[in-house]
């Protein structure tokens, strides 16, 4: 293999001599080469065996040719939106069209269509009738049973069906797509491709399905939002490749959606060769006039140390798509593909992460779970951690002094976020003193995400002493080491559990801290986590619980602006959910207020808006004397 793009048009394939690509990978995203974007792993794996791949980035998809590109492939089309769902690259919270798309040359926005793995795949099937089509990437993977889609609010059926596709790869796709294509090589029928760990099949016989859970029909689960929420939890804790059952879910009498456990973990010596593959680590010349593709500027200079996540916040799609199952690279690949960054020309000698979804999750959680997997009824982390749970933070520690002290590094830092509850959970506080002395510089981001108990319930997150705990010992850390850095909380505001005396709770914190944060993350419902369940239906999978459900915009934005009382431009909102909530001690001139009482804000209101037409009618008079 050449350190070299692959094809993306019909020139380039005939440059390299080819007849004909064995795949046809169209992605939503621009064609980047870097293994932060999974087109590239999944194409530079596939060529590592021998198959060629012909790429079409972006294809417009209100035109056929544009996935004619190269004629029919040998064994067939690879589909993807993207790195992102599309919904969610396209539309905020508040469902209003995004102006700009990170995996787009020059950001512009509009190079891919909604629901873009349907879209792509229908358009494909129009032109090749009898073509394997493949879906993956995490749009597929978050929506291959029946899944909530909020931005039509509505049960939506597999994408599988969707989309006119013949399987789904789902989760990270390295092993299903390898034996995918070897099957296709064997000339073995896509229709017969029903066993494979990781993918997600039709089938129009539910008895040839051996060792399977039978998941209410769509009909039932559209018809009965609780059933939905039971079947939901049943996919939930069949999200593990030890353990987990094949899933049926039922469409007509003749159709059915077939998902297989999920693929095993990679080993370490897998994970390294994957990122070892001849990635050019950057986005295709060809988008250099439109001004590049902004998202990898925000990867380029940071490591992919692990993978999966057993912290399992609900409202998170990990354990859906990577799993709880931490698989870490080598520390000499790290170091290997460090080196190689130093040697960029735009290297400024600052690694800006070194993680995963958790940084400091580098091994399983215990011992048993590479043996029998998770445990289905239990969390590693929540409520408090698992008597099992080995909180060790050594080898982290090593990789990270064995990457700073790599010449030409200056720093390194550690950006995509820490458990604070597992750097408690070791009784050594050795890490936390590394982390404050040489990994952030000024402030160090965590995701407490709310004060309330009772939403962190929801949240499956900690309770709030344990961050009280964390926020006390960083302190103490940093006074000993004569620093002074601070922690920035993110905070979520409209979470299941969540009502205006909860989002108060949270706003009295904010002044306590003395810190309002500039950003806000609204709960953005998104496929396939427990939280957005719990939005759609009202009930908490895990117990059956009912759950207040903040939906209306109005009191989303009001939890918002309370968290950004000090904004004058919330001060209405605030008011008025303060006293819907009852609390409106929390108006007036005391220490302890939130906001001024209403006469005061105006008067200082009128007072500021006089001061504005004093300065413009100044300026008037300088300009006509000048």
């Amino acid at each position: 293999m050449s350190r070299e793009f692959l094809p993306i048009c019909r020139e380039d394939m005939v440059k390299r001599g080819w007849k004909q690509v064995d795949f046809v990978y169209v992605t939503g995203d621009a064609y980047v080469d870097h293994p932060s974007f999974g087109h590239a792993i999944i194409s530079r794996l596939l060529e590592s065996r021998g198959y060629k791949i012909g790429m079409i980035p972006q294809p417009d998809w209100r035109r056929k040719e544009s996935i004619m590109e190269y004629g029919e492939p040998r064994l067939g089309f690879l589909v993807s939106a993207g790195n992102m769902d599309s919904m969610v690259n396209h539309y905020s919270v508040s469902r209003k069209r995004r102006k700009k798309d990170a995996y787009t040359p020059g950001g512009v926005m509009g190079k891919r269509p909604d629901y873009a793995c349907a879209v792509y795949g229908n358009l494909i099937r129009q032109v090749y009738k009898n073509v394997p089509i493949i879906l993956g990437g995490i749009e597929a993977s978050l929506r291959r049973l029946a899944h909530y889609d909020y931005w039509s609010d509505k049960l939506k059926r597999s994408i599988l069906l969707d989309s006119a596709a013949d399987i789904i790869s789902y989760g990270m796709g390295e092993r299903s797509i390898i034996e995918i294509a070897e099957a296709l090589d064997a000339h073995i029928a896509v229709q017969d491709l029903t066993y494979i760990d990781g993918t997600v099949v039709k089938m129009t016989d539910a008895e040839a399905v051996y060792d399977k859970l039978l998941l209410p029909s769509f009909e039932e689960l559209r018809e009965d939002k609780k059933r939905y929420a039971k079947s939901f939890y049943t996919q939930y804790c069949n999200t593990d490749p030890f353990s987990g059952k094949r899933l049926v879910e039922k469409y007509s009498e003749h159709v059915y959606v077939v998902q297989n456990p999920p693929s095993k973990p990679l080993t370490q010596m897998e994970m390294d060769d994957i990122y070892a593959l001849p990635y050019t680590r950057t986005y295709h010349p060809s988008y250099e006039k439109a001004g590049g593709i902004p998202a990898l500027s925000e990867v380029k200079f940071s490591l992919i140390s692990s993978r999966g996540c057993f912290g399992a916040c609900n409202f998170c799609a990990l354990t859906f798509h990577q799993g709880r199952i931490i698989q870490a690279r080598s520390h000499e690949s790290l170091v290997m593909e460090a080196e190689k960054l130093t040697e960029e020309k735009d290297f400024k000698g600052y690694i800006h992460d070194v993680g995963g979804p958790t940084a400091d999750f580098r091994h399983p959680s215990c011992q048993k779970q590479l043996r029998t997997g998770t445990c289905k009824n239990r969390q590693c982390l929540f409520p408090t951690p698992c008597k099992n749970l080995n909180a060790n933070h050594k080898d982290y520690i090593q990789l990270l002094k064995k990457l700073r002290n790599i010449p030409k590094v200056k720093k390194v830092f550690i950006r995509s976020g820490i458990r604070f509850d597992y750097v408690l959970a070791e009784k050594d506080r050795t890490f936390l003193k590394e982390l404050c002395e040489y990994h952030i510089s000024g402030q160090l981001k965590v995701a407490p995400e709310h004060v309330s108990d009772a939403v962190l319930d929801r949240m499956g997150k900690p309770k709030n002493k344990v961050y009280r705990e964390f926020c006390r010992e960083y302190k103490e850390m940093n006074r000993q080491l004569k620093k002074e850095q601070y922690l920035v909380p993110y905070l979520m505001s409209s979470h299941p559990g969540s009502s205006l005396k909860e989002a108060v709770e949270l706003a009295e914190y904010c002044r306590d801290l003395g810190y309002m944060p500039e950003q806000v993350q609204d709960f953005y419902p998104t496929p396939s986590t427990i939280s957005t369940c719990m939005y759609y239906t009202g009930v908490d999978p895990r117990t059956g619980e009912n759950v207040y459900v903040p939906k209306s915009p109005h009191e989303k934005a009001m939890q918002r602006a309370l968290i950004q009382y000090r904004n004058p431009e919330n001060y209405e909102l605030v008011y008025e959910a303060l006293k819907k909530a009852g609390r409106t001690d929390l108006i007036g001139f005391e220490k302890h207020c939130l906001i001024l009482p209403r006469r005061r804000k105006k008067a200082e209101t009128d007072i500021k808006h006089a001061g504005k037409k004093k300065k413009i009618r100044n300026m008037h008079r300088k300009k006509e004397s000048i």
